[in-house]
């Protein structure tokens, strides 16, 4: 990234909320799982590899906090050493083919005299057409999509 990218990101960053042991574990298992899914094609495979990845989690399940915290950083460490160099991207995210294809009509070029009874207003989308929540990517205002690095901030 160069100076000025990093400085645009600046205005779109969020601050990151605080999380919690638990909360950094289960990201830290799901990032797992998201960097298997880049290398096991075969869902066999990834069955049996993530079962495995389960089991090496489970079993430091009841470590101390000092050992759970160096556990982390280790896993942390050797996932980024496993990092695929072109990871697998779901469709409908950035970089995927399906990325802001055919995104909803606003419902006054569908409905131009006002909505007629019975027609709900359509909730705001994010760019990955999830629906907004509040404390989350496009609800603070701006999204920024780094379609190179396949991400939002």
């Amino acid at each position: 990234m160069n100076k000025s990218f990093r400085g645009a990101m600046q205005h779109y960053l969020q601050v990151q909320p605080e999380l919690t042991h638990s909360q950094t574990v289960m990201r830290l298992y799901r990032a797992s799982l998201r960097c298997l899914a880049s290398w096991a094609v075969d869902r066999e495979v990834f069955n049996e590899e993530g079962l495995r990845i389960q089991g090496l989690f489970r079993a430091n399940q009841g470590a101390s906090m000092g050992a759970a915290k160096r556990l982390v950083r280790e896993a942390n460490e050797h996932l980024f050493s496993l990092t695929h160099p072109d990871k697998y991207i779901p469709a409908y995210m950035p970089g995927g083919s399906l990325f802001m294809r055919n995104p909803p009509l606003p419902l006054s070029v569908c409905y131009p005299g006002g909505l007629p009874a019975g027609v709900e207003p359509l909730k705001e989308l994010n760019p990955d057409m999830t629906y907004l929540v509040a404390g989350e990517k496009a609800a603070a205002g701006r999204v920024l999509v780094d379609s190179a690095g396949k991400t939002m901030y």
